[in-house]
C-alpha cells in the first residue's frame, strides 16, 4: 500500500523542519520525506494544519512486566526476580504480558517502540528487550531480544538484600556483588578458551588417537557477562545518586563494558564527567515524587543542565512509575525548565533509538526506516495539542 501524507509540518529529527512537506510510505517503510515530491500512484492524505513526527521511543520502561490495574502482590510481580542478587541469565522478554493496557496507553501517547526491562532489585538483573507497542504475541512485537543488561546501584538492591536476609546490604556489597560476578565470568571464559585449545590439539591427532574432552558446564549468566565484556551488550545501570553514577563508571572501565546510566537523578552534579567520557544518560522519571533519599534532588531542570553540559540524554517515564503516555508531557515540562526546545524531540526519538541500537530503523523520518510516525493536530511541543493518529509499520494503531 502506497500513501502520501501531504501539506504537513514535518519534524524529520535528523534534519530541519519541513513546512508543507510530504511523507511517502509504502507498506511498512518510508519511501520519501521532503517538499515537492512526486505522489503518482500514492493514496493522498491531506495533513494541512497538522504536524508529523517520528514515533516516540521509550528507552526504559516496565510495561507488560507490571500490569496496569493488577495491583501489588505476587500475581503482578514479574518485573523483579529477587531470589538471587544477580539474575543476568534472565530475559525481560519472557515476562512480557502483551495485553497489558500500558501498551494501549503507549499507542495513545505516540510511543511506538519501547525498551522493556527488569526492575532494579538486583545488582545485575535481566536482559532488556525491545518491542513495538502493537501486537498480541510478544514474539511478533519483539524487534530485539537483548539490547543490554539491567544493573542497579544504591537503595533498591540494598533494600532487597536486607528484606531477603542476604547480600548485598551496603553500597560496598552491591559493587562487590557485581565485581564478583564479572570475575567468575572471566574464569568461565578462560575455561572455555582452555577447552577450545585442548580440542584443537586433539583434532591435530589421527582420529583413532583423539580423546574426548569434556566441555565446561554451560552457564547462561556468565555468557551474558562475557558478551558485555566483548562489547556486544551494554550495561544499563540504575543509578540515581552522583556517587553511584561514579561507581557505575568505575565498574564499566574495570571490565570494559559500554555503559548507559538509567535515571541519573543527580546526573547534573557529575555532568562534566559524563560528557567527558561520552556516557549517555536515560533521565527520569521526572514527574514522580521524592519517595526516597536518592530522589531528594529530583528536578525538571536536570535534562536541560545535562544537555547544556554536553551530555547526550533520553527522557523516560519508567512506566508504570508514571503513565507512559506522559512521555511527551515530561519533555514539555523539561523545556519550561531549560531543556533547549530545538533538541527536545531528540530525547524521545533518535537518542533512545541509538541507545537501543535501532537508529537504523526508528527514531527519525528517513527513507528506508520503519513507517512509525505520529500525526498531531498542531505543534507537538504544545501541551494543548495531541496525537490524533499513531502509525506502526505503516498501519494505524491509534486514532481519535
Amino acid at each position: 500500500m502506497k500513501q502520501a501524507f501531504v501539506n504537513a509540518r514535518i519534524y524529520p529529527i535528523e534534519g530541519e523542519i519541513i513546512e508543507n512537506g510530504t511523507l511517502l510510505i509504502e507498506d511498512t517503510k518510508i519511501t520519501g520525506v521532503g517538499k515537492d515530491l512526486s505522489t503518482d500512484g500514492y493514496e493522498i492524505i491531506d495533513c494541512e494544519g497538522k504536524s508529523i513526527t517520528p514515533g516516540f521511543v521509550e528507552a526504559h520502561s516496565h510495561v507488560g512486566l507490571w500490569e496496569e490495574g493488577a495491583g501489588p502482590g505476587p500475581a503482578n510481580a514479574d518485573g523483579n526476580e529477587i531470589t538471587d542478587a544477580t539474575t543476568h541469565y534472565l530475559r525481560a522478554k519472557d515476562a512480557v504480558f502483551p495485553l497489558d493496557l500500558g501498551f494501549e496507553d503507549a499507542r495513545m501517547g505516540g510511543i511506538t517502540t519501547m525498551g522493556l526491562t527488569h526492575g532494579s532489585a538486583n545488582a545485575i538483573g535481566a536482559q532488556f528487550c525491545v518491542v513495538k507497542s502493537y501486537g498480541h504475541v510478544v514474539d511478533d512485537m519483539i524487534i530485539k531480544d537483548s539490547v543490554g543488561v539491567k544493573m542497579a546501584l544504591g537503595e533498591n538492591p540494598k533494600r532487597v538484600g536486607v528484606m531477603n536476609k542476604r547480600a548485598p546490604q551496603t553500597r560496598m556489597g552491591v559493587a562487590y556483588t557485581i565485581r564478583k560476578a564479572f570475575y567468575e565470568a572471566i574464569d568461565y571464559r578462560n575455561e572455555l578458551k582452555e577447552y577450545e585449545e585442548k580440542v584443537k590439539e586433539e583434532n591435530k591427532k589421527s582420529e583413532e588417537d583423539r580423546k574426548w574432552i569434556k566441555p565446561p558446564k554451560k552457564d547462561l549468566g556468565k555468557e551474558v557477562l562475557i558478551k558485555m565484556m566483548n562489547g556486544e551488550l551494554p550495561g544499563r545501570c540504575h543509578a540515581h545518586r552522583a556517587d553511584d553514577i561514579i561507581t557505575a563508571i568505575r565498574l564499566s572501565e574495570e571490565f570494559g563494558f559500554k555503559l548507559f546510566i538509567e535515571h541519573a537523578t543527580e546526573g547534573f552534579k557529575v555532568a562534566d564527567i559524563l560528557a567527558e567520557k561520552g556516557i549517555t544518560a536515560v533521565v527520569g522519571p521526572l514527574l514522580t515524587s521524592r519517595s526516597k533519599r536518592e530522589l531528594v534532588d529530583r528536578s525538571m531542570k536536570t535534562p536541560g543542565l545535562m544537555v547544556k553540559a554536553g551530555v547526550n540524554i533520553a527522557i523516560t517515564t519508567d512506566a508504570p512509575v508514571i503513565p507512559i503516555q506522559g512521555l511527551r508531557d515530561s519533555v514539555i515540562m523539561a523545556i519550561r525548565e531549560g531543556l533547549p526546545e530545538e533538541m527536545a524531540l531528540e530525547t524521545i526519538t533518535i537518542n533512545p533509538a541509538r541507545i537501543l541500537g535501532l537508529d537504523d530503523r526508528i527514531g527519525s523520518l528517513k527513507v528506508g526506516k520503519d513507517a512509525d510516525f505520529l500525526i498531531f493536530n498542531g505543534d507537538p511541543l504544545d501541551g494543548r495539542n495531541k496525537v490524533i493518529q499513531t502509525y506502526i509499520d505503516g498501519k494505524i494503531v491509534f486514532e481519535i
